[in-house]
């Protein structure tokens, strides 16, 4: 499964990256590589505690 995600930097420099499709799924790096792969990571953490609730993969 693919998911767009949305990728700026902080007044200090630091990447953050968000999935828009799952609420609240946030990740960051000091790269913006470090950061892509980061939020490979929170992506699949949070559709994993999505499952165990029940709740739906994506919201919008």
């Amino acid at each position: 499964m693919k998911f767009s995600v949305t990728l700026d930097r902080d007044e200090d420099g630091i990447w953050i990256v968000e999935c828009p499709s799952i609420l609240g799924c946030v990740s960051q790096g000091e790269t913006r590589q470090q950061a892509l792969e980061n939020i490979k990571d929170a992506i699949g953490a949070c559709l994993q505690v999505r499952a165990e609730r029940g709740m739906p993969p994506v919201i919008r």
